[in-house]
């Protein structure tokens, strides 16, 4: 296999480059690609590592992926809550991008854009095979960066009508019922309860910093998808360890969600164990394991975040823009 390039100079890809270039669509195929690597044995991704700060912290998240050709990326990203009273994005950092079979460093890109694009990329693809067909409501907790992403990526996979937005901050929610109606063309409001999104929604995004559960067994009905994305380091927390109890759990990876997202929260109360969990959601998307049952069972699907998600993007954007695709 040829490498990409033998150059030593890599491209720089900003996030408004990025962001007119790749779309939902684009990294819903990197997300799928990255999994069915990941269930075929093609990738190799090292546990992350945490840096704690005084105001955030810090991780690094690095793989390996076979695709057309073996691509690594090593990102480092910051998380700041605090961030947006000052001004700036609660997540900063970067990626390098490098051609597996000759260590040239390739590109390097701005990762708010892919983590955002990656992140809700995955829970769609978790969508397609673990919330039900008809599913049309959406309850979002959580009213950032993320929490847009999100819903522009589910209105992709399945026919959704109706949002109803929740944040701690109710101005929040209201501006991000606000845009999102005019940017997705749907209906979009702002609750001021969790319950009163949640018992309306067929699919439930949880997108906080919270470090303490918001969401419980009783709030939501059954046939109900949740998507946990928020809770990407051991602190962080969001659904109470009782959603964990007679309920379809997937999660993104089995080594990292027993250390970090809200399973390890619920192995830690003795409500979960690791026979408690499904499958991991390669397994699903490469037909390995079932998705969704029935249409009453509630799912689950704990997101974490994969260095192998951002490896398939950043080669993907890499890709478009050296093609001039």
């Amino acid at each position: 296999m040829e490498s990409v390039t033998s150059a030593t100079t890599p491209i720089v890809l900003a996030r408004e480059p990025l962001s007119r270039r790749l779309g939902a669509d684009d990294y819903f195929e990197a997300a799928q690609s990255a999994f069915r690597a990941h269930a075929r044995g093609r990738t190799h991704m090292p546990l992350p590592m945490h840096i704690e700060a005084a105001a955030g912290g810090f991780h690094a998240k690095g793989a390996l992926v076979e695709l057309d050709r073996a691509w690594v990326a090593v990102k480092v990203n910051s998380n700041f809550p605090g961030n947006p009273a000052r001004g700036l994005p609660t997540i900063q950092g970067g990626l390098l991008l490098f051609d597996a079979t000759n260590g040239a460093l390739v590109a390097i890109l701005d990762s708010i854009e892919i983590t955002s694009k990656r992140t809700a990329a995955a829970s769609a693809l978790a969508a397609v095979h673990l919330a039900r067909r008809d599913a049309h409501t959406v309850a979002m907790l959580g009213c950032g960066e993320q929490g847009r992403s999100q819903l522009a990526a589910l209105a992709r996979v399945r026919p959704i009508q109706r949002a109803l937005a929740w944040d701690c901050d109710p101005a929040k929610a209201r501006i991000y019922a606000q845009a999102m109606s005019q940017t997705l063309g749907l209906r979009v409001d702002a609750v001021p309860t969790i319950t009163e999104a949640t018992q309306a929604a067929q699919i439930v995004v949880t997108a906080t910093t919270s470090r303490e559960p918001l969401l419980r067994c009783g709030d939501v009905l059954p046939g109900t998808f949740i998507a946990a994305v928020g809770a990407d380091n051991p602190h962080k927390s969001e659904l109470h360890p009782d959603l964990f109890v007679g309920t379809t759990v997937v999660v993104d990876s089995l080594e990292q969600a027993v250390i970090m997202g809200d399973l390890h929260h619920a192995i830690d109360a003795g409500m979960a164990t690791l026979g408690t969990v499904h499958a991991e959601l390669a397994e699903v998307v490469d037909g390995r394991k079932p998705g969704r049952r029935s249409e009453a069972e509630i799912t689950i699907f704990d997101s974490t975040g994969l260095a192998i998600q951002d490896v398939a993007a950043a080669a993907l954007a890499y890709t478009r823009f050296t093609e001039g695709a």
